[in-house]
């Protein structure tokens, strides 16, 4: 029976490393992404910074070479750290 090693699906373990933003995105008791977003406050940048978060996490869940451990480091990095883990997964943690 053929295995296809090339395929990008989720895993298990990636929803698992989704849960967390989900808690985060959804404000955590405070506000909601859409509620920051509909203030004048949270700005273009904001925005522009969240869109790039979730790209870079769909681009490291997507990867099924990198191994568990530095999956984990990555997916926290930019989780908690939105700007500069970006950054440095887009300058540093692409292969």
């Amino acid at each position: 029976m053929p295995t296809d090693h090339g395929s990008s699906g989720l895993r298990p373990f990636s929803l698992a490393l989704l849960a967390p933003l989900a808690v985060l995105l959804t404000g955590c008791g405070g506000p909601t992404l859409i509620e920051r977003l509909s203030r004048t406050n949270w700005g273009f940048w904001g925005t522009v910074i969240i869109v790039l978060d979730l790209v870079a996490l769909v681009d490291l869940l997507g990867d099924g070479t990198r191994s568990t451990t530095s999956t984990v480091v990555w997916a926290l990095l930019i989780v908690f750290m939105p700007l500069l883990g970006v950054l440095l997964y887009f300058l540093f943690g692409r292969e």
